[in-house]
């Protein structure tokens, strides 16, 4: 059985080391943060143009056209020119108030006009990060979700360390007891 003071150090121990990961994981959020947002690894982007890419189609969210060259390590992606090829309108430029393209390189329609036309011609541009970039990137979101598995897991590692709080002090109250009850002798 241990003593008084192991119940305690067991105690201290206990809140310490919460204390700490809590604090250790607050400071890796703050330097990874910092980091990343300092935009150290940018200089290595590159731009490329597409040109006239075909097979593509003008719909609405319910039927997107997601371009060719879309990529995890890509992004800001920018139509440059669309050009209708279909037999009613042969290389017919289509106005940019008529399309729009999402940050995923998604392209979809926003006018009746151009419905669903299923024979356009596509140019754009996107940005390229380079593999420093894209692995930060990636480490970051490893991090965050690791964070997340991790911050699942501390209810049970709370209740872990209540149950033994718990233990210790009964374990406490029955030394405590029996001292008593070998301090009052017989009768």
């Amino acid at each position: 059985m241990k003593n008084k003071k192991g119940n305690i150090n067991l105690i201290v121990g206990l809140v310490f080391g919460v204390a700490s990961l809590i604090i250790g994981v607050i400071i890796a959020f703050v330097i990874v943060s910092t980091l990343t947002n300092a935009n150290l690894l940018t200089s290595g982007r590159t731009t490329t143009t597409v040109t006239n890419e075909t097979k593509a189609w003008l719909n609405t969210s319910a039927n997107p056209y997601t371009l060719a060259q879309v990529a995890a390590n890509r992004m800001t992606y920018t139509i440059t020119s669309i050009y209708d090829n279909s037999s009613t309108a042969y290389d017919t430029l289509v106005p940019a108030a008529n399309y729009t393209v999402s940050a995923a390189g998604v392209l979809t329609t926003t006018s009746g006009a151009y419905l669903n036309q299923s024979d356009v011609s596509v140019s754009y541009t996107y940005v390229t990060k380079a593999n420093e970039e894209y692995s930060s990137s990636l480490l970051t979101g490893n991090f965050t979700s690791g964070i997340d598995n991790v911050s699942g897991k501390i209810p049970t590692v709370l209740l872990v360390a209540a149950i033994v709080l718990i233990l210790s002090i009964l374990a406490l109250l029955v030394g405590a007891w029996q001292k008593m009850r070998m301090g009052q002798g017989g009768i």
